[in-house]
C-alpha cells in the first residue's frame, strides 16, 4: 500500500474495515476477529496519517489532528477499538469534507481560469496573424471576431459593437461601445468583429486582476483557523496532561484513552475551514468573488448592506417591465410583433422580448439583424422594426432613462418597450 492516500480513499478504507468489523462481530459472532481487524488496519491507516503529520511538522505547522491519531492508537492500545473506529471515521470524514469543499471551490478558480482569454489576433497591415496573449504588447491593433472574449484592457478604433460585462461589472444588460470607447478584458464581444488597440498587457488588464485575487483568497485563511493552529500546541499538551493524570489517579489505562478521545477536536477544527471554503465555492457559483474566508465571516456581524447603481441584488437577466403602445396600437400586439421579430436573434434583449410572450409569437420572414442597432423582420406583410430610436424610425420619439426597446410597423412608430433588470426586493442603504 502506498504511503500517501488520498483523504477520499482513507475514508473509504475507514468504511470497508468498520463494514467488515461490524459483520464480524454482530453477524458471524466473532468479536476477537472484529478487534484484530480494527486493531490492524486501523492502526495502518492511523500510522499513514501520521506520517503525513511528521511532514506537516517539518514544514513548519502544527495541528491538532495529532491528537487525534494519539486517540486513536491509544484506544486499540487499551482494547476499545469501536472508540478508535469512531475516532478515525470522524478524522478521515472531515478530512474527505475538506477536500471535497476544496476541490469544488478550485473548480470554480480552475473555470474562471478556462475562461480567460489565450490568444489575440494581432493586426500587422493587411495580415492578421494569432499569437499567445502573453506577447500582446501595449500598442499593438488587434481584432476581436464575433462571440469572442476581449483579450485585453484596449480602446476601440473600428467598429460599433455590443459586449457583455457580465462576468467583470454583474450588469446583466449589454453595453453598446463604438469608436473611441474602452473595453476591458474578459467582456464577451457581440455579433459583430471590431478592431482595437491594446492600452495594457494581459498580465496588468482586467480579468487577469479577477483571477489573482480569486488566487488570493484561496491561499488566505481565515482568522479563525489561523487562531485555532496557533493553539493547537498548548491544547494538546494540555490533554496529555489532563490524561496522564486521569490514569494516574484512578491507575486505569482506559482513563487515558477517554480523555483523548473526549478532547479529539475533530468536528470543530475541521468545520470552519469547511464552512469556509464551502462559503467561497458557492459565492463562486453564483457570480460573487469574495477575497478571503475572513470577509465570511466578518458577514455574520454586518447590519446593513450598502450596493451601488440600484441599491438591489439583481437576478442577472432582463425583464419587460411595461410597454407603451402609440398610433393605435395596443401593448400586446406591438410586444408580439417586437417578439416576433426578435424571436431568430441571439441578443440579451431579444431573449427578454420572446420570454415576455412565448406562446403568441407570430412567423417572420426576411429577418435581418443591423449590428448595435436591432432587427427588422416581415411579419403579416407588415415591415416591423425593432431597436434603437433611430434606427426604428427617422421621426424624434421621447426617450426613456431605462433599459428601453423600440418598435416600429411600415416605418410608424409604434410602442416603446421598458426593459428593467429583474431584481430581488430593494435592501436598506
Amino acid at each position: 500500500m502506498k504511503t500517501q492516500l488520498t483523504n477520499y480513499r482513507r475514508l473509504i478504507g475507514v468504511l470497508i474495515v468498520s463494514a467488515l468489523a461490524l459483520v464480524l462481530q454482530f453477524v458471524l459472532g466473532l468479536p476477537q476477529y472484529a478487534q484484530i481487524t480494527i486493531s490492524i488496519l486501523g492502526s495502518l491507516i492511523a500510522l499513514l496519517m501520521f506520517i503525513d503529520m511528521v511532514q506537516t511538522l517539518r514544514s513548519g505547522k502544527f495541528g491538532v489532528d495529532l491528537l487525534a491519531i494519539t486517540a486513536v492508537i491509544a484506544t486499540i492500545v487499551v482494547g476499545e477499538y469501536w472508540a478508535a473506529m469512531i475516532v478515525l471515521l470522524m478524522l478521515t470524514g472531515g478530512d474527505a469534507l475538506e477536500d471535497y469543499a476544496a476541490n469544488k471551490a478550485n473548480s470554480e478558480l480552475k473555470s474562471l481560469i478556462e475562461n480567460s482569454p489565450t490568444a489575440a489576433h494581432l493586426v500587422s497591415g493587411d495580415t492578421i496573424q494569432d499569437i499567445k496573449i502573453d506577447v500582446v504588447k501595449i500598442g499593438d491593433r488587434l481584432l476581436v471576431k464575433p462571440g469572442e472574449i476581449i483579450p485585453v484592457d484596449g480602446t476601440i478604433t473600428e467598429g460599433c459593437v455590443t459586449v457583455d460585462e457580465a462576468s467583470l461589472t454583474g450588469e446583466s444588460r449589454p453595453i453598446d461601445k463604438q469608436t473611441g470607447d474602452n473595453v476591458m478584458s474578459g467582456a464577451v464581444n457581440g455579433d459583430a468583429s471590431f478592431y482595437m488597440i491594446a492600452d495594457k498587457t494581459a498580465d496588468d488588464s482586467q480579468y487577469q486582476n479577477i483571477i489573482r485575487l480569486v488566487k488570493q483568497a484561496e491561499s488566505q485563511p481565515a482568522h479563525f483557523v489561523r487562531l485555532a493552529d496557533r493553539y493547537a500546541v498548548p491544547f494538546t499538551l494540555a490533554a496529555y496532561v489532563i490524561a496522564g493524570v486521569a490514569w494516574y489517579l484512578s491507575g486505569d489505562p482506559v482513563r487515558f484513552a477517554e480523555v483523548l478521545v473526549v478532547a479529539s477536536p475533530c468536528p470543530l477544527i475541521l468545520a470552519a475551514p469547511i464552512a469556509l471554503v464551502s462559503g467561497m465555492s458557492r459565492g463562486s457559483r453564483n457570480g460573487i468573488i469574495v477575497k478571503s474566508g475572513t470577509i465570511i465571516e466578518k458577514l455574520a456581524g454586518a447590519k446593513t448592506f450598502a450596493f451601488d447603481k440600484t441599491g438591489t441584488i439583481t437576478k442577472g437577466h432582463l425583464t419587460v417591465d411595461d410597454v407603451f403602445g402609440t398610433n393605435g396600437y395596443t401593448p400586446d400586439q406591438v410586444l408580439q410583433l417586437a417578439a416576433g421579430a426578435e424571436q431568430q436573434s441571439s441578443h440579451i434583449l431579444a431573449r427578454s422580448l420572446v420570454a415576455a410572450i412565448p406562446d403568441r409569437i407570430p412567423t417572420a420572414q426576411d429577418v435581418r439583424e443591423t449590428t448595435a442597432e436591432g432587427v427588422s423582420a416581415i411579419i403579416d406583410g407588415q415591415l416591423v422594426k425593432v431597436g434603437k430610436a433611430a434606427f426604428v424610425t427617422p421621426d424624434p420619439i421621447k426617450k426613456i432613462d431605462k433599459t428601453t426597446v423600440y418598435v416600429s410597423v411600415d416605418g410608424t412608430y409604434a410602442a416603446t418597450s421598458v426593459l428593467l433588470t429583474n431584481c430581488a426586493p430593494k435592501l436598506s442603504v
